[in-house]
Parts: C-alpha cells; structure tokens; sequence
C-alpha cells in the first residue's frame, strides 16, 4: 500500500471531530496524518488557497500553527463533505473566514459598569459647562478671507514728499 494511496486506509467519517493536539507547530506528515490526506494534497492546498500559509523552518521545512490545521480541516470539509469545488470552497473561504472572526468587546466602560452616581457628576459638569458657554459665547475665529479683508484695510500708502519742497 502506497504512502499516498489514502482510498485503502480506514478514514474517520468527514466532518467527524478531530482532536488537534495542544502543540504549538505540527510539521505537513503530523498534519497529513491528523487530516487523513496526503502531503501533496497539503502542498497544493497551499497554492491554492492563501489563508493556508504555514511557516517554513530554516531548512525549508513547513511549520503549520493550530490555526493552520483548523483551516485544513475546513477545506478538507468544504471539498469531500460538502462537495465544493476548489473555486467554490475559495469563495467561501474568503467571504466565511471574514464573518468568522469575532471582535473582543471594546475596553470601555459602560453604562452597566459605571456607577449611576458617576454618569449623574458628569452629566452635571456638561451642564455646568454649557451654562458657562451660554453666557460668555466665544467668537468664532475669522476665515481666512476676512483677515486678507481686514490687513487690507489696516495698509497705509506711505506718500514721499515732493522733492521740489524738501530743499
């Protein structure tokens, strides 16, 4: 039986779960192995689809991280499970992954987390502060083309004395 040769070898069910385990890089025989499809597949894989980009060691060998091997499994998925095409599985993949992401809540505080007592002291400093604004408004600084209006104004011709007068 061929090393490539994966239709002999007993298979997990596609779409079974896969235990990954908790390392932090797998080289392509670990990640062919835990995949159930041969290396070259991977490597094709590789060029054909750029979200699978493993990290290669100084000595050419391919590094791929955990999220790497979620990504293989998905493909794996996306082409026997499901029977996508390569073109189809790279549509999902490029709109998928993007709606997969999830954003971590922003560090903000919120209205929950802040104390009534807090957001009643700052909304009466707003207050305050309006008041303030409302009796001495502040004057808008003048445009660019009321200064040129302005200095214009301020310009005084300077007139020579006759020269006939002066001796």
């Amino acid at each position: 039986m061929s090393t490539h040769d994966i239709r002999r070898k007993p298979q997990p069910p596609i779409g079974a779960a896969t235990e990954i385990p908790d390392k932090l890089y797998f080289r392509i025989g670990d990640v062919a192995k835990l995949c159930a499809v041969p290396a070259y597949v991977l490597r094709f894989w590789e060029s054909q689809f750029p979200q699978l980009k493993p990290n290669k060691s100084g000595t050419g060998q391919r590094l791929y991280r955990r999220r790497d091997v979620e990504v293989v499994l998905y493909i794996k998925e996306l082409l026997y499970s499901h029977g996508l095409t390569i073109a189809g599985a790279k549509q999902v993949l490029k709109h998928g992954l993007k709606a997969k992401r999830e954003q971590s809540p922003l560090p903000f505080q919120t209205e929950a987390t802040v104390g009534q007592s807090k957001l009643r002291g700052l909304r009466q400093e707003l207050a305050d502060i309006l008041g303030i604004l409302e009796h001495n408004p502040v004057e808008p600084p003048k445009r660019a083309t009321e200064r040129t209006v302005e200095k214009s104004e301020k310009k005084k011709t300077v007139e020579f004395p006759d020269k006939t007068k002066l001796f």
